[in-house]
């Protein structure tokens, strides 16, 4: 009796791990796609993070070499849209955050829009970033 015992124990101990492997990965199939969009999301919001300062620095210096103030921001708000086309989500603000312009030495821009990251998950998380950036007055262009 022994042999048949032991024969039937073996044969279920190896009918009981059929099909755990087949468990695990349906169970962590969801949970690996689910990090990879994650990491993904969060790559963007990096980009986007970057893509805006850049942006910012872009938009300073081409306000910065106009004559007034009204060309200033409308080149300023051209060089942001132009580099952030394909990074927000909707419009590109840009506020001019330093005082005067005649008589200022310095041009300040402030760069923001809503950033894609989180969206493409369902989340409804606000990503709205903002940069700024600093650049000096052309004083030749200026009082040519």
């Amino acid at each position: 009796m022994r042999p048949v015992v032991r024969r039937l124990l073996s044969r279920s101990a190896a009918l009981g791990d059929r099909g755990l492997s087949t468990v695990e990965v349906v169970i962590l199939a969801p949970v690996m796609i689910l990090f990879i969009l994650v990491l993904v999301a969060f790559g963007q919001l990096v980009d986007g993070r970057g893509a805006l300062d850049g942006a910012a620095r872009d938009a300073a210096r081409s306000g910065s070499l106009q004559r007034d103030e009204g060309s200033a921001m409308a080149e300023a708000q051209k060089a942001a849209d132009a580099d952030l086309a394909d990074v927000c989500a909707g419009p590109v603000t840009v506020n001019k955050t330093s005082a005067g312009f005649e008589d200022a030495d310095l041009f300040t821009v402030e760069v923001s829009c809503e950033v894609r990251g989180l969206a493409m998950l369902g989340l409804d998380v606000p990503t709205r970033l903002e940069a700024s950036f600093t650049s000096p007055l052309d004083p030749f262009k200026r009082k040519a």
